[in-house]
């Protein structure tokens, strides 16, 4: 009697009694699919937040050196704002900001700015995440640095 029912709900069932599996496999596919195309994309744009985040950094250290070895703040702020974008002109989406956190800029203390920029990373996802990353970084004032 079996069977029957399940010939009757089941019309391609074998007369066996047990259900076919045919098919199942492309639904599996169907919908799993897209949960690993989303988790491949998630871990994309985590990647690029990684990526700022150390490219970030870097831009802040060579914009620290940079601008540490000049002879005055005015020509080390241009340095140091020229050495950040140049590090970060791939990275960034945004314009590149940089800012001088030191007080002065006498020999023997310490040449201090921050970097800042809009990095891609989850918006590539439809997420309105801050994605602003900011570094800082301090290079002492080289007694010997250029004087002309």
């Amino acid at each position: 009697m079996r069977n029957v029912w399940v010939r009757a709900l089941l019309p391609g069932a074998p007369e066996s009694g047990r259900c076919s599996d045919r098919g199942l496999s492309t639904i599996e596919v169907v919908i799993l699919a897209p949960v690993m195309i989303l988790f491949i994309l998630v871990l994309v744009a985590f990647g690029q937040l990684v990526d700022g985040r150390g490219a970030v950094d870097g831009a802040a250290r060579d914009a620290a050196r940079a601008g540490s070895i000049q002879k005055d703040q005015g020509t080390a702020m241009a340095e140091a704002r020229a050495a950040a974008e140049a590090d970060l002109e791939d990275v960034c989406v945004g314009p590149v900001s940089v800012s001088q956190t030191s007080a002065g800029f006498v020999s023997g203390t310490f040449f201090t700015v921050e970097v800042s920029c809009e990095v891609r990373g989850l918006a590539m996802l439809g997420l309105d995440l801050e994605t602003t990353l900011k570094a800082s970084f301090s290079s002492s004032l080289d007694p010997y640095r250029r004087s002309a």
